[in-house]
């Protein structure tokens, strides 16, 4: 940056960007100057996008290596010191990755917030620039208007009113001179419209694009953030679906993270070396269209600079007072010869005090104090705010980047270890009652057992009715001959002889219904006496 420039001096971070090597698409080293239309320095920073692209294919083959190395070197899995190891290692690495996904996304909210926010500032620094020039030269037409056609149509009736006067005539002369030189003055000062610069359409094609490059990093860390706790979920509950489906799309958000990187770092470089020398730039841009003096007077704004439109203003102020001083003097001595000039002398009055008041604001519009406070605020908002949020955003991309590549080298592993997990089940004693087939087996076992049971029990007492069905009495006060009828009824069956009751899938005593209804008819004495011959 020029020394000349006292209110602004461009950050540390710009002159270390500025300072990185420029290379065009052949490898040959090109002046760092900003130079958006020249074709070797748009491909010094194709380049740079060129750099992120390599990394991007390193960091994919060096994934591809480690997935192939993973899969052809199998360990040794079925000892417990390699499981403990690997899973501690899974869960290690997963942590790494969230946290680095967290800090990235962190990163890159603010990152891309300070960089709308040096755009936001950009553009309304531009809008407000615009609105001066504008003003400007709304006055300059409105004036020279009001001079070309009110004035000079008063003047002509005048003449032909003043006819017989050759002094009012002469008069009515100067001041169409005088109006002529307004003119020219004004005809003098820049024709912003003929300079094509309109800064409202670069200000609108600004913040048209800025807006969907912040939608686009917040849909970038919105995916980032889903992507980081789906794969967390996964883990949690060793979801091997959910596991594949979040390598993939962590394969892609790697992608897209190179990506962003690149065009971050190009765009960073490109503004910092316009940002070192922005008036540089700006000169070159103008001098076809504007002088140097009136470029420098806006760019420096310097009380050691003179106005460059301070002699055309002097003499457009002159000159309208000259004219009111005439139009005065015509009010006074002309207006009692002939009335009816009153009314057009009225008109140049009015005119020249409508000319008067656009001539003081077009004095403060043209003071470089406004458009060189517009310009300071458009540098440091691109300059400190915005370069500053593609470093933010440059930070993001690599923090992204390696929580992804983490994440991607912890997939595998859990997925392989929740494999080896449902293996080992499978391969676990079926007398384990931990394992969950064995679990599975056992109900369906025990159903099978109860269905067995009830078959066994319907058919053993089918056999009993057929053989010899007992004739238990409704009442009996003889309980031990009962219950010894009913040993005998039981024990006449082969089928029952020295069987335990366990494992024979028979019901107990107490649910046969002989017995159920002699157990019901005994009276509280022969409930006891039977408990002791049992007991017995």
């Amino acid at each position: 940056m020029s020394s000349a420039t006292v209110d602004y001096m461009a950050p540390w971070w710009t002159y270390w960007l500025h300072s990185f090597p420029h290379v065009d698409l052949r490898l040959q080293s090109i002046d760092n100057t900003f130079r958006p239309q020249d074709e070797d320095y748009q491909q010094s920073l194709m380049f740079l996008f060129c750099v992120a692209a390599a990394g991007l294919g390193l960091n994919l083959l060096g994934l591809a290596v480690y997935l192939s190395c993973l899969c052809c070197c199998r360990r040794d899995e079925e000892a417990e010191e390699t499981k403990k190891p690997n899973s501690c290692c899974v869960t290690w690495a997963a942590v790494a990755a969230g946290l680095l996904s967290c800090i990235a996304v962190g990163v890159g909210f603010y990152g891309n917030s300070e960089t709308n926010d040096g755009v936001y500032q950009l553009t309304y620094s531009l809008y407000n620039a615009n609105h001066t020039l504008a003003g400007v030269e709304n006055l300059v037409t409105g004036t020279m208007g009001g001079m070309q056609s009110g004035l000079k149509d008063h003047l002509s009736r005048l003449d032909e009113i003043f006819a017989t006067r050759g002094d009012f005539v002469q008069t009515l002369q100067f001041m169409q001179q005088m109006s002529d030189n307004i003119i020219k003055q004004l005809l003098g000062l820049p024709d912003w419209e003929q300079a094509k610069v309109d800064l409202s359409a670069i200000a609108d094609h600004t913040a048209f694009v800025e807006y969907y490059r912040w939608l686009t990093y917040l849909l970038i860390l919105i995916l980032d953030l889903v992507i980081c706790l789906a794969a967390c979920l996964g883990l949690a509950k060793q979801s091997r679906w959910l596991l594949t489906t979040m390598m993939v799309f962590g394969v892609l958000t790697l992608i897209l993270s190179w990506a962003s990187l690149g065009a971050d770092i190009a765009t960073a470089v490109g503004t910092s070396d316009f940002c070192v020398s922005p008036d540089k730039f700006i000169m070159n841009q103008t001098k076809d269209v504007i002088s140097s003096e009136i470029v420098h007077y806006y760019l420096y704004c310097s009380q050691t600079l003179p106005n460059p439109f301070q002699q055309s203003l002097t003499v457009f102020q002159r000159s309208l007072t000259t004219m009111q001083i005439q139009v005065q003097g015509l009010l006074q001595f002309a207006v009692p010869l002939f009335p009816t000039a009153e009314r057009d002398l009225l008109g140049i009055q009015q005119l020249l005090n409508n000319s008067e008041g656009s001539l003081h604001q077009l004095t403060a519009l043209l003071d470089c104090r406004g458009l060189n406070k517009d310009y300071l605020d458009a540098l440091m908002g691109v300059c400190y705010d915005g370069v500053e949020g593609l470093l933010y955003l440059c930070l993001f991309s690599l923090l992204a980047a390696g929580a992804f590549c983490t994440m991607l080298c912890a997939i595998p592993r859990a997925w392989r270890q929740i494999a080896n997990r449902e293996r080992d089940y499978d391969d676990i004693d079926e007398e384990d009652p931990f394992n969950p087939r064995v679990r599975r087996m056992g109900s369906q076992n025990a159903q099978q057992a109860n269905l067995h049971s009830f078959c066994s029990y319907s058919s053993s007492m089918g056999s009993q009715n057929s053989l010899h069905p007992p004739a238990a009495p409704a009442t009996s006060n003889a309980p031990v001959t009962e219950y010894m009828n009913q040993t005998a009824l039981f024990g006449g069956n082969p089928r029952y002889e020295n069987v335990p009751l366990i494992g024979r899938g028979s019901p107990p005593p107490s649910y046969s219904p002989s017995m159920r209804a002699t157990y019901l008819s005994m009276t509280e004495d022969q409930m006891r006496h039977f408990g002791e011959d049992f007991r017995a």
